[in-house]
């Protein structure tokens, strides 16, 4: 039996371990880890070399800066 099952891109932990999250990127499907997915969000290059194209990916901008 293969081993095709989805997988995180950060961890590679699959869904019988960690509740796993799908997404599209370049017209294919990756999954990521609810753990994770804050590093998708923040700090996306620390997926580059596992996710394709991640090293791209800006970070979301943080809504608590410039805050008074």
């Amino acid at each position: 039996m293969g081993e095709d099952r989805p997988r995180c891109a950060y961890c590679g932990r699959d869904s019988h371990e960690v509740p796993l999250l799908t997404l599209h990127y370049h017209g294919e499907a990756a999954w990521i880890c609810s753990q994770h997915l804050p590093i998708l969000i923040h700090t996306p290059h620390q997926l580059a070399g596992k996710l394709p194209g991640a090293e791209r990916l800006a970070p979301a901008e943080s809504p608590h800066h410039d805050a008074e």
